[in-house]
């Protein structure tokens, strides 16, 4: 009994019990939404069929009926104990558009694209953010911290879909710098994948546009959130007795200042992650950028209910494991924060 009672005191257990409810939850509200959203596979098939080859409803159903091997009509109670019995299992399905195609195999083809790219913008951009955050912290009042304030509050207001199309219309249309219709996909045909210099280029190429459209659309917020926490850390005490000490202003910005304004920003670091990667529906379809986002946004218009199912759960668990690898180590960084009260 004392055993039981204190693994349900352990922060860690709980955050896990936790974790794995809200995963439950999620699946359980995805599969019915879906299914309240208007026509379903079958009648987008019979109607693409109708207006593309002229067919007769009559014929386009029974061409439907043989290439489907689903039933819609049964109940949902059933539907839905079905799908949970094969999410337990670790089977998403199979793709009612692709037929025979398992989901977890399409996850696992455009996954490592959108990670690739989320991942390589947030690095910029968290780069780019904290130090020009920094620079206009300690540079407050002069020409330079209203004009960098000012950018990054717009940058911030600005839709990231609405900042893609307007890199797309000036960089790709109106410059003409970018070759757009080239960049589409995730790779060209016929490069070989291997770290090779060819197709290092190539794949950059591509997720040329959508990087700088993350980039643009979140540096402003870092740039803010790290100004705030920097001009906050400069009023803390240990900072005016280590000036008092006449230790190195070197030593002082990065061991005193940087490193406690960088601890408020490191969860929402973590966090961003599982956000970019739910967000990246629209910015990979404006540039047919062939990743999660993408086959989102593909399932969503055909009503692919297996696809999307299992988008959202990844999206849902890279939050959530996001989040609890931001309390772990966000423990480690800060000694004055333990993981259950130690």
């Amino acid at each position: 009994m004392i055993r039981i009672k204190k693994l349900f005191s352990n922060y860690i257990f709980l955050r896990i019990i936790r974790a794995i409810l809200t995963v439950f939850i999620v699946a359980t509200l995805t599969f019915f939404i879906i299914r309240l959203m208007p026509g379903n596979p079958i009648e987008i098939y019979i109607g693409q069929l109708m207006s593309q080859y002229g067919m007769s409803f009559q014929d386009a159903k029974n061409q439907a009926a043989a290439l489907f091997s689903i039933d819609l009509d049964a109940p949902l109670s059933k539907q839905y104990v079905i799908y949970m019995r094969n999410l337990l299992r670790g089977d998403f399905g199979v793709s009612f558009l692709s037929q025979g195609t398992p989901v977890a195999l399409m996850i696992s083809a455009y996954l490592p694209w959108t990670i690739f790219s989320v991942g390589i913008s947030i690095l910029i951009s968290f780069t780019l953010g904290i130090t020009l955050g920094m620079l206009a912290a300690y540079k407050r009042g002069s020409i330079f911290d209203h004009i960098m304030s000012t950018i990054a509050a717009i940058l911030s207001a600005i839709p990231n879909y609405l900042i893609g199309i307007l890199l797309l219309i000036i960089i790709g249309v109106q410059l003409g710098l970018i070759p757009v219709s080239a960049m589409r996909g995730t790779v060209s045909p016929g490069i070989k994948p291997g770290f090779t210099w060819i197709f290092i280029k190539d794949i950059f190429s591509h997720a040329l546009l959508p990087i700088m459209t993350y980039v643009v659309s979140t540096v402003g917020g870092w740039t803010l959130s790290m100004k705030s926490s920097t001009l906050n850390t400069l009023g803390e005490d240990y900072v005016t007795v280590a000036k008092a000490r006449g230790l190195p202003e070197s030593r002082i910005t990065f061991a005193y200042v940087g490193r406690n304004a960088l601890l408020p920003l490191f969860t929402s670091l973590t966090m961003q992650m599982g956000f970019l990667m739910g967000g990246s529906a629209l910015i990979e379809s404006i540039f047919v950028y062939k990743g999660i986002g993408w086959a989102l946004g593909a399932s969503i218009a055909q009503r692919d209910y297996p696809v999307m199912q299992a988008v959202f759960l990844i999206i849902t668990i890279a939050v959530i494991v996001a989040n609890f690898i931001a309390d772990l180590l966000y423990s480690k960084l800060d000694p004055r924060i333990k993981i259950g009260g130690e």
